[in-house]
């Protein structure tokens, strides 16, 4: 199956949800009134596009639609399908301009973060870069165990200790062991303690200045991995985790397990944060780099 096909079937249900509720509402209407743009609303805030980001992107199809001078309510589904894809531009390309270049992976359990590690690393290393992962959540033991079968599975190194070991001591080790053997990308675990805040900020807080400290000029970005089938609590999740650390992306999982798939655009509208990658199935190379267009296309299907 190719990128786009995946990312389209990823989005299925999402898809069966919004676009079926927006053909109906358009072939009820004859003309392009205020009643039609109430109805287009009700329905994004159905699919988890939340109330502020869907009046926002039914603001806008308001004033395309007068400017325009559009009349036919036809038209309205590929203005939104314009408008959503404009919504999500941006840089949602991975920062790994430096040797090694360092990605914090962050999220509560549950979410797949150590399947998304997972995924990550195998894809990189397809790309051609030498990887190694830092299994830096010692607050469990499964949690090293886990991400040793990912690593195993994937192809790639991993530098662990015991449980209970200051994370921020893992980090450090694990750069070592990138600068000696010349990896690419180091990829670390995070455990993520919401409930704790000040023992997630103070843990975060320490990792950041080990990386600093050892790597000054590289590339770090923070990703925060969210399960697309909580919705809006997803848009919650990050709002916290934006408020203990700075996080240059998301990693949206589950998202073929699910018809709330609208969250990215609130995710994207209202904390500023560009999704990076999307998880679409349960296979190894279903974690699919982020693309506005493909995802737009994937929301509404064809136009038939």
């Amino acid at each position: 199956m190719g990128f786009f096909s995946k990312i389209g079937e990823g989005l299925k249900k999402t898809r069966n949800s919004l676009s079926s509720a927006v053909n109906n509402v358009l072939k009820s209407f004859t003309k392009i009134d205020e009643e039609l743009f109430e109805e287009l609303e009700e329905i994004l805030i159905t699919c988890d596009i939340g109330v502020a980001t869907s009046t926002y992107i039914c603001d806008i199809l308001r004033e395309r639609v007068k400017e325009e001078r559009i009349t036919d309510p036809d038209a309205i589904r590929t203005l939104l399908k314009e408008i959503i894809a404009d919504m999500l531009d941006g840089d949602c390309e991975l920062n790994l301009s430096t040797k090694p270049s360092v990605i914090l992976v962050i999220g509560v359990n549950g979410v797949g973060k150590t399947t998304t590690i997972g995924k990550l690393a195998s894809n990189l290393k397809k790309q051609g870069k030498n990887v190694v992962l830092g299994a830096a959540d010692t607050f469990r033991a499964a949690a090293i165990d886990q991400l040793g079968v990912w690593a195993e599975r994937s192809g790639v190194s991993m530098v662990k200790s015991l449980e209970g070991t200051d994370p921020a001591s893992v980090v450090f080790d694990t750069i070592s062991s990138a600068k000696a053997h010349g990896a690419d990308v180091i990829i670390c675990d995070t455990a993520g303690r919401l409930h704790n805040k000040k023992n997630l900020m103070d843990e975060l807080a320490k990792m950041y200045r080990v990386i600093a400290r050892e790597l000054p000029d590289a590339s770090v970005e923070s990703l925060l991995v969210l399960d697309a089938t909580t919705g809006q609590n997803a848009v919650n999740q990050a709002n916290e985790f934006k408020k203990v650390t700075p996080l240059t992306g998301i990693v949206l999982t589950k998202l073929d397990g699910t018809a709330k798939g609208g969250v990215v655009l609130a995710i994207k509208h209202e904390l500023g944060i560009p999704v990076k990658y999307i998880g679409v199935g349960e296979g190894i190379d279903d974690l699919q780099p982020f693309d506005r267009v493909a995802f737009a296309d994937g929301l509404f299907g064809s136009e038939e």
